[in-house]
C-alpha cells in the first residue's frame, strides 16, 4: 500500500489498536509516545522493585479485543491468559458487606438477603433495563463514528423507535435508580457506575446504566496484571509492521495546503505523514500544544466540562481485619455531600474508597512483606489551577484510612507509596487537569459533544478514551477501531482508483451484544 504513511500519536489503548489494525491493512505505521514504553493511561508504576498496575484495573468486553486480534492475524488466547471473575465487587458500608457476582442469580440472591425480596426484584428489572439500552445503543452510537442524536435515530430505524423514545436520556441515573431500589445503599452501589466514565450520578442521565450491563456480563483477570494487555497490543502491531519510538514527544502536527503532512518531534526531527491518529486527550489539540495549526482542529474543552480527577495511591501495604477481594469499594455516609464538594472543586470531607488488592485471587500467594494496591479516591480536576496543599494530601490520605478502617480494615502502608494526584496527572496528560476520562456525561447532551473520530483537518484523526464513544478501556479500543475506519474510508474516498474500504468497516462480527465493560 504505497504512501499510506501514518503517525500514531501516544500508545495508549486507543493508539495501540489503531496502529495494529493499520498495520494489519498495509499501512506502513509509525507510533511516538513520549513515555518509555506503551499503555498511556494502563500503566504500571514500579515500586520497591515491584510493577504495580497504576492505571484501569477492570477488564472487560473481552469478545470486543478478541476481534481485533483476529483482524490483526492472530489470536488474544495466544497473548495473554485470563480467567473470568466469579465475583465482580465487594462493597462496604461500615460493617454490611454485599457481594456481586458474574451470576446475575447468585447477585440477586446476595442483594435478596442484604435488603430484602423487593429489591431483589428491583434489581432484576434494573438489570434487564440495563441490558435494554446497551443492546439498543451498541451498534447504532457505541459502535458508530457519527455522534448526532438525528442520525442515532435513523440508523436505529423503525424497528428501533420505541427503544430510541425509551433510552431516559433526561432523566439522572440517581432519581432513575429511585425507582428499583428502596434501600439508599443499593441506589450508592449502582449510581457508582456513574463513576467510571469520570462524571456524577446526580447530573449524568440514566441511559448511563448500560455500563452496569457491561461489568455484570463479565469481568476478567489477566494473569500479570492489566497492563499486559497494552504489551500485547504493542506486540501485536510489532508483528505487522508498525514501528514504536519512546520517549519521542511531539511538539507539532503539521500541516499544509488545510490538511496534515506529519509530526516534528521535540528534537526537531520531521516526521512525515498522510495521515496521523492523535491519542492524546482533544483538549491538548484544542489548547494549542500540538501547534497552532492543529489547534483549529478542534474546539477548546472548557474546563467546567471536565470529568472526575483522583488521587490515587499505588505500592505495597499490609492488611488484615476486612476480608478484601479484587475489588473493593467503600462507600460514604453521604453520596450527595461527596459530589457536591467534587463539584465545587474541593476534596469531599467523607469520600467513598475504591481499593483494587492486585495479589488477591491470582494464581501465586499474597506476599508476606505486604500485597500490591491500587487506592482511588475520586477528586476535582483542578491540577492546572491550585492543585492541593500539602495539608490537603494529608487530610484526605487521614480520611480514606478512616472510610475502610470503618469497615474493619487496617492499612499499614509502606513509606514507599506513590501518590498521584490531579496535578500529578496533568503533568502526565496535559490540558486536563487532571481529569482522567474526558469531559464529563452530564446532560443528555454531553455523550453526542464527545470528539469524533475526525477532525476539521483532513488526515488528522483522534482515538483514545477522551473521544467517542467514552472513557474506559474498551470504549478505548473502539475509539480505535472507529479512528481506522474514518481514515480508510477517507482515502478509498480521495483515491483515483475509487478503492471501496472493507463493507462493515473494521467490525465485521454480526452478534448484537458483546460480553463485556
Amino acid at each position: 500500500m504505497p504512501d499510506e504513511r501514518v503517525v500514531v500519536i501516544g500508545a495508549g489503548i486507543g493508539g495501540l489498536v489503531s496502529a495494529a489494525l493499520l498495520a494489519a491493512r498495509g499501512c506502513d505505521v509509525t507510533v511516538v509516545d513520549a513515555a518509555a514504553g506503551p499503555g498511556g493511561k494502563l500503566r504500571t508504576i514500579t515500586v520497591d522493585g515491584v510493577a504495580i498496575d497504576a492505571g484501569p484495573t477492570v477488564f472487560t468486553m473481552r469478545d470486543t479485543f478478541g476481534d481485533i486480534f483476529a483482524a490483526c492475524g492472530s489470536s488474544l488466547d495466544d497473548h495473554v491468559t485470563m480467567r473470568p471473575a466469579t465475583t465482580l465487587a465487594r462493597h462496604a458500608w461500615g460493617d454490611a458487606k454485599l457481594d456481586l457476582f458474574a451470576d446475575p442469580a447468585a447477585s440477586e440472591d446476595a442483594i435478596g438477603h442484604f435488603s430484602g425480596a423487593s429489591d431483589a426484584r428491583g434489581y432484576r428489572a434494573f438489570r434487564a433495563e440495563a441490558k435494554r439500552i446497551f443492546d439498543a445503543l451498541e451498534r447504532p452510537f457505541l459502535r458508530n463514528t457519527n455522534t448526532d442524536p438525528l442520525t442515532l435515530g435513523w440508523r436505529m430505524g423503525a424497528r428501533g423507535f420505541i427503544d430510541y423514545c425509551t433510552l431516559r436520556p433526561y432523566t439522572s441515573l440517581w432519581r432513575a435508580l429511585g425507582g428499583y431500589f428502596h434501600d439508599p445503599r443499593l441506589r450508592q452501589l449502582f449510581a457508582r457506575y456513574a463513576t467510571y466514565c469520570g462524571s456524577s450520578p446526580f447530573k449524568c442521565p440514566a441511559t448511563l446504566m448500560l455500563i452496569a450491563h457491561v461489568e455484570a456480563s463479565g469481568v476478567w483477570l489477566i494473569d500479570g496484571g492489566m497492563h499486559r494487555l497494552a504489551l500485547a497490543l504493542a506486540e501485536l502491531a510489532r508483528c505487522n509492521g508498525a514501528r514504536f519510538r519512546y520517549e519521542a514527544a511531539v511538539r507539532e502536527i503539521r500541516t499544509e495546503g488545510g490538511r496534515t503532512v506529519g509530526v516534528t518531534l521535540t528534537s526537531g526531527e520531521r516526521i512525515a505523514a498522510r495521515s496521523v491518529v492523535c491519542n492524546a486527550d482533544p483538549a491538548a489539540i484544542g489548547a494549542g500544544l500540538f501547534g497552532q495549526a492543529a489547534k483549529s482542529a478542534i474546539a477548546p474543552t472548557p474546563a467546567r466540562r471536565r470529568s472526575l480527577g483522583a488521587m490515587v495511591w499505588t505500592g505495597r501495604a499490609t492488611t488484615g481485619g476486612f476480608p478484601l477481594l479484587r475489588h473493593n469499594v467503600f462507600f460514604s455516609n453521604d453520596y450527595a455531600a461527596e459530589f457536591s464538594a467534587l463539584g465545587c472543586g474541593r476534596l469531599a470531607d467523607d469520600p467513598s474508597v475504591y481499593l483494587c488488592a492486585q495479589d488477591r485471587e491470582a494464581s501465586a500467594p499474597i506476599p508476606a512483606d505486604g500485597e500490591r494496591l491500587q487506592i482511588i479516591v475520586n477528586a476535582p480536576p483542578v491540577g492546572d489551577a491550585t492543585g492541593f496543599t500539602q495539608a490537603e494530601i494529608e487530610t484526605c490520605t487521614r480520611r480514606m484510612l478512616d472510610r475502610v478502617s470503618r469497615a474493619g480494615l487496617s492499612l499499614d502502608l509502606a513509606p514507599s507509596m506513590v501518590l498521584t494526584t490531579p496535578a500529578d496527572f496533568e503533568g502526565l496528560y496535559p490540558s486536563t487537569g487532571g481529569a482522567l476520562y474526558g469531559p464529563a456525561s452530564h446532560g443528555w447532551a454531553a455523550s453526542f459533544r464527545r470528539q469524533g473520530s475526525r477532525t476539521r483537518i483532513p488526515g488528522l484523526y483522534c482515538a483514545g478514551g477522551s473521544t467517542h464513544p467514552g472513557a474506559g478501556v474498551p470504549m478505548a479500543a473502539l475509539s480505535g477501531q472507529q479512528a481506522v475506519e474514518c481514515l480508510l474510508q477517507d482515502r478509498a474516498s480521495m483515491s483515483p482508483s475509487r478503492r471501496t474500504a472493507m463493507p462493515g468497516g473494521i467490525l465485521t462480527r454480526q452478534a448484537s451484544v458483546v460480553p463485556t465493560a
